[in-house]
């Protein structure tokens, strides 16, 4: 046989097949926090309250034959809550309102842990259920200290929070205190204003503008521990890489426009940064009320599964 090609015959077909590229998963979630909280300029004391708080499941597996890789998923969940809290009213009413909710937001948490780790739970309709008797309950309490106690009456407060499980978030709120997403540089208000000056843009009866500086401007007409009962609005959100959530009370509203809230967040890249300087600018603005800021920044660090490359030869 000769040992020469003969480059006339036909080449022999080569078929490469590459599976087609399966879309990146997240394989890591990250948060990082800050916080700060003032007085302000005007206040004598501070009824604000904010919470950054870590809950984790876990099993301590002692022998196993499965891979690290294998049982990763089935041993560790851990999620976040954060929230900022605004109290009004009564002696000292507000300080009181404000800290009784934030620990009545860690009870619940820590007794309806199966709906705060599963934010993907279909049973949607129990998790808001669920959340609604909380915020009922904490809304009794609170009028029940001030019957009892008439120098608090008029006490409540605001709620503003979100449960974070991997990039699921989910936002809980009720009156005045706002929660904001900025993606891409475009920042966004993901909360209503509960409030009377609200209803009255909503109505036509005023601008947004004159909203701004109208004197009902703080009258709330939702707030846990209020004479009407309380209604939490509640929504899902699912998170990007380099996301930023904002939560504030309406001390950082009031004097400072959205623009210059957008400004100070794509301009300081650590959240521990962008909230005092969140909470400076307030206060160069005349600090007129508390003012209280938690902002956490979401990372998401994904990978492509690697594609096969297989090639057939055939027959010449």
């Amino acid at each position: 046989m000769s040992d020469e090609i003969d480059e006339t015959a036909p080449l022999n077909d080569t078929t490469i097949i590459i599976p087609p590229q399966a879309p990146a998963k997240p394989v890591r979630v990250s948060f990082e926090f800050g916080a700060q909280t003032n007085i302000g300029k005007v206040r004598s004391k501070n009824e604000d309250q904010y919470l950054i708080a870590r809950a984790s499941k876990g099993l301590d597996i002692l022998a196993t034959s499965l891979s690290e890789d294998e049982r990763r998923p089935l041993i560790q969940s851990e999620g976040y809550i954060f929230l900022v809290a605004d109290g009004m009213g009564g002696r000292a009413g507000g300080e009181l309102a404000s800290a009784f909710v934030v620990n009545e937001a860690l009870r619940h948490v820590m007794e309806t842990a199966k709906w705060f780790f599963r934010l993907d739970d279909p049973d949607e309709d129990t998790r808001i259920r669920l959340l609604q008797e909380t915020l009922d309950r904490a809304d009794r309490k609170l009028r029940e200290e001030a019957e009892e106690d008439p120098t608090l009456k008029g006490m409540g407060t605001t709620l503003t929070a979100v449960s974070l499980i991997g990039a699921d978030a989910f936002l809980v709120h009720v009156g005045d205190s706002r929660a904001y997403l900025l993606r891409d540089d475009a920042l966004e208000q993901l909360t209503t204003d509960h409030t009377l000056v609200r209803e009255m843009v909503q109505q036509g009866i005023l601008t947004p503008e004159g909203a701004r500086t109208h004197h009902l401007r703080h009258v709330i007409t939702n707030v846990i521990g209020g004479p009407a009962g309380v209604s939490g609005e509640m929504a899902g959100l699912q998170l990007k890489d380099r996301d930023r959530l904002l939560l504030c009370s309406d001390g950082l509203t009031e004097p400072v426009r959205d623009e210059q809230i957008r400004e100070i967040l794509t301009g300081y890249p650590h959240p521990q940064e962008a909230c005092d300087a969140l909470v400076a600018a307030a206060l160069a603005n005349g600090g007129p009320d508390n003012v209280t800021v938690v902002v956490a920044v979401c990372t998401i660090e994904r990978t492509a599964p690697p594609g096969t490359t297989t090639v057939q030869h055939g027959s010449a």
